[in-house]
């Protein structure tokens, strides 16, 4: 049977990428470097003299953060996952299902590994209990828009697929860029949670990719035709 071996594709390279930054970042935050930390205090007081002088966009953002928090994105990915299922098409379905609880428990055991603590901010206009790096909000936007976009892809065609990319990649960026504006997580714990994102969607998808050809399926770009291309012949 033919094997992934070093051919590697596109997602592998993300991941390799993304997981090196992340790593380098998880080490100068573990190390309070300081000009990361310079930064991050910037931007969190920044950001909150901002939220706390116009009320009307800091409700705003809670909304946003509340409506593509965690659990939206955990049970519209739940919700795929079943329609998969119901189409015969399992193996897509448990990459999806496998990819956001992966991803889910790595965040959290990497905030109590590290420990960091969130910003405290005079009159904080909102409060996050837990760790705060990498942030968990963050991380499962990424997650979430990732793995719904590849598997919608069979489905779409020409700019559809960079307009499915350009709306994940909008969700993930908005929803980090609240947790920062609101006080809740430092710059660095959003960066860190959208690399940390990358890294498992990538990494999972370029395993789900390479299992394909193992058993003897066309090679596919799973960027471009998403991680179950046969997918667009149910449709």
């Amino acid at each position: 049977m033919p094997r992934f071996g070093l051919r590697l594709t596109i997602a592998a390279v993300i991941a390799l990428c993304a997981g090196a930054l992340f790593a380098v970042l998880a080490l100068l935050v573990e190390t309070a470097f300081p000009p990361v930390w310079e930064l991050d205090r910037a931007a969190a007081y920044g950001l909150h003299a901002v939220a706390t002088a116009n009320p009307e966009l800091t409700r705003f953002m809670l909304t946003w953060t509340d409506v593509f928090g965690p659990w939206p994105w955990r049970l519209a990915v739940i919700a795929a996952a079943a329609c998969l299922v119901w189409r015969g098409a399992s193996r897509p379905a448990l990459w999806a299902i496998f990819t956001i609880t992966a991803g889910g428990v790595l965040g959290l055991l990497l905030k109590i590994i590290i420990g960091r603590i969130r910003p405290e901010l005079p009159d904080p206009v909102s409060i996050a209990p837990g760790e705060a790096f990498p942030s968990g909000h963050a991380l499962t936007a990424t997650l979430g828009a990732g793995v719904l976009v590849l598997l919608l892809l069979p489905r779409l065609r020409g700019a559809g697929k960079a307009l499915a990319w350009g709306i994940a990649a909008f969700l993930a960026v908005s929803v980090a860029a609240t947790r920062v504006a609101l006080g809740v997580h430092w710059f660095s714990d959003a960066v860190g949670g959208v690399l940390l994102g990358l890294l498992v969607v990538a990494a999972t998808t370029a395993a789900f990719e390479g299992w394909r050809r193992d058993m003897g399926r066309e090679p596919a770009e799973p960027l471009v035709e998403g991680v179950e291309p046969e997918e667009a012949r149910r449709a």
